[in-house]
């Protein structure tokens, strides 16, 4: 017998990866270019040069020579030392090498706090919208997960609302922003709310509240945005990071944690986080992206193609009708469904044009569709035309785009 739960998750996959599978297999069927795949969020622009550049003075050996050894489990300290220098620099900061712990990426980071952070039937506090494998990787701690709904319209932090599901057994709060899968970035003064309510609460229960910054998009961002820097305003704040949006890398699989001076029991707390990440089969970041990512830390590749598409999309399907939330940053864009099935929505694009994208219920936030932008442009540009059969398909009225 195999672990019944287990079987599930691996039968049924993540909705967004299931729709990419199916594009794969349907361009096979009609051709890749009839098939307008707007599913995953896997970055089409390249690299900064730099990581190339970093790439091959590592292979040459200019860099080091032992690239593809063992490093230690929390990340080679010289390295780590470049990413905290890099992070001070940047955040007016105190980080050291001693606080960052590498890891495969922001997944494997977050699954580490969680774990570490919490013990069995603890609760964790996430706001919703949020990515999908929050839940997934908070019961896989043996955790239990509550559900607190963002501020209606604006998709901002609700202070009162996540102040009214805090208890003592609650160990922490996820907040990801700039958010997937709604695109928006929480304000200064909503961090700073978040942090002055944590502290009179962790004061309240006697024991510290932890804050989880999920931040894999933190440089992607639009019109000038700057996203708060968390730990400035709550102490105990544990970030985590991946270099897969940043510097597009998905498939290299490097991130970190970041556990700042200010973390109340610091040395305990990163002990717990790495601990949590050995029992998981951690044994070191992939070696020779961590060159890459301490050369490039605060580096982004060329985001204009995404600005072109996020204002390509946001004023067609306004302009068509429909109503969508303007993102801030990320790469992705939620539009609201013109009926009260979303999953059916979803379902006709895709079974009646060949135009791909997930509904948001499983981002636990019924009622829309996520699509992702970071695709080539002439990809956006033939979706349009789909996009206004839907909204002819469902009546909805034109109106003047932005």
């Amino acid at each position: 017998m195999v672990s019944e739960e287990m079987r599930k998750l691996g039968a049924t996959g993540n909705p967004m990866r299931v729709l990419f599978e199916y594009g794969k297999k349907r361009a096979a069927v009609i051709g890749a270019e009839n098939v307008i795949d707007l599913a995953l969020g896997n970055p089409s622009v390249p690299p900064p040069p730099q990581v190339n550049e970093t790439i091959r003075q590592i292979l040459s050996g200019e860099l080091s020579d032992a690239v593809h050894a063992y490093t230690s489990a929390p990340g080679d300290l010289a390295l780590r030392g470049k990413i905290a220098a890099s992070l001070s620099r940047r955040f007016h900061t105190d980080a050291r090498a001693e606080d960052m712990f590498l890891t495969c990426g922001a997944a494997p980071a977050l699954c580490a706090c969680f774990k570490g952070l919490g013990c069995p039937g603890d609760k964790f506090i996430v706001i919703a919208p949020y990515f999908t494998e929050y839940k997934i990787f908070i019961h896989g701690a043996d955790c239990e997960i509550i559900e607190v709904p963002a501020a209606k319209d604006t998709f901002h932090l609700d202070i009162d609302a996540i102040e009214a599901a805090l208890t003592p057994e609650v160990k922490g709060v996820v907040i990801n922003s700039p958010n997937n899968p709604c695109g928006v970035v929480y304000p200064q003064e909503n961090i700073d709310a978040l942090g002055e309510m944590l502290r009179r609460k962790s004061a309240e229960f006697g024991n510290p509240i932890y804050l989880i910054s999920d931040e894999p998009y933190r440089e992607v961002v639009y019109d000038g945005i700057t996203p708060p820097w968390v730990p400035h305003s709550y102490a105990n704040t544990v970030v985590c990071y991946s270099y897969a949006k940043s510097i597009s890398l998905p498939g290299e699989r490097v991130g970190y944690v970041y556990v700042p001076q200010s973390m109340e029991d610091h040395d305990t707390v990163f002990q717990a986080i790495a601990g949590a990440a050995r029992a998981v089969g951690h044994i070191n970041a992939p070696a020779l992206f961590q060159y890459v990512a301490a050369a490039c830390d605060g580096l982004t590749s060329d985001l204009t193609a995404y600005t072109t598409n996020r204002n390509l999309l946001y004023n067609s399907l306004t302009a068509m009708g429909f109503t969508c939330v303007k993102p801030m940053g990320t790469f992705y864009m939620m539009v609201k469904s013109p009926e009260p099935d979303a999953a059916e929505f979803s379902r006709k694009a895709k079974e009646e044009l060949d135009l791909l994208f997930p509904d948001t219920s499983s981002f636990s936030c019924p009622g829309y569709v996520r699509i992702a932008f970071c695709v080539p442009v002439e990809r956006v540009q033939k979706a349009i035309p789909r996009f206004q059969r839907l909204a002819e398909m469902y009546g909805l009225q034109p109106k003047a785009a932005e």
